[in-house]
């Protein structure tokens, strides 16, 4: 079942990507140390940041998706009976999320092709290439994608099951 291997794919990544907050950590820590206490503010800290939070955020799509914790308003939702509930579930996913998750890798992986064929790096005075991290992105984008993709497979199956 390709649902179940996408689950377990985004249940892993996510398990390991919710680590990425120990360097984010270590990273803030080690700046508020150096600014605040020997007055030596680093150029690099706040750009690594900005930088480990992406990609946290990007592995982080998917495994909130997959368990439902993305922001919701499921005030009609709420009011429906399963079977109508799974109904609009799969109208949505197939006529909103999927085109316009969709559409948002796929300019995600030109953006991260674009920044390897240009070598691109921060326009900073740290300068660190930033075609690695535009790639990760992208994977991001890639399972948020495959993970509605599984979540409209489990719907309709759903729907195929006697209640």
């Amino acid at each position: 079942m390709i649902d179940k291997a996408i689950d377990t794919l985004n249940e892993k990544i996510g398990f390991y990507a919710a680590f990425l907050v120990l360097p984010l950590i270590g990273v803030v820590v080690w700046e508020v140390m150096m600014r605040y206490g020997f007055n030596a503010p680093t150029s690099w800290a706040f750009e690594l940041t900005v930088f480990l939070y992406g990609i946290h955020f990007c592995f982080a799509l998917a495994y909130a998706h997959k368990h439902n914790t993305h922001v919701a308003i499921d005030v009609f939702e709420s009011r429906l009976a399963s079977r109508p509930r799974t109904i609009l579930r799969i109208f949505t996913n197939a006529a909103l999320f999927i085109p316009t998750i969709g559409l948002l890798t796929y300019y995600m992986c030109i953006l991260a092709a674009n920044s390897w064929q240009q070598w691109e790096h921060a326009s900073s005075s740290w300068a660190p290439p930033i075609y690695p991290l535009k790639t990760l992105m992208a994977i991001g984008f890639i399972l948020f994608l495959l993970q509605g993709v599984a979540k409209l497979i489990q719907d309709i199956r759903s729907l195929k099951e006697p209640h």
